[in-house]
C-alpha cells in the first residue's frame, strides 16, 4: 500500500491533535479530583509557611 504525502500528513496531525486534547483532559482531571485538594493547598501554603525573617 503506498500512502501519499498528504495522507501522511493529515494523520499526523490528527493524531496530534486528538493526542493533546486528551493530555489536556487527563491533566484538567488531575488537577480537580477531589482527593488531590490537599496536596494542593499544602503546596500552595508551604510558600508562606517558612517566611520567619529575610532571605539569607
Amino acid at each position: 500500500m503506498d500512502l501519499e504525502h498528504d495522507m501522511l500528513v493529515w494523520f499526523s496531525k490528527s493524531f496530534g491533535l486528538f493526542y493533546l486534547i486528551a493530555l489536556a483532559i487527563i491533566v484538567v482531571v488531575y488537577a480537580y479530583w477531589p482527593s488531590n485538594q490537599k496536596t494542593f493547598d499544602r503546596a500552595a501554603k508551604s510558600i508562606l509557611r517558612n517566611e520567619d525573617g529575610p532571605w539569607r
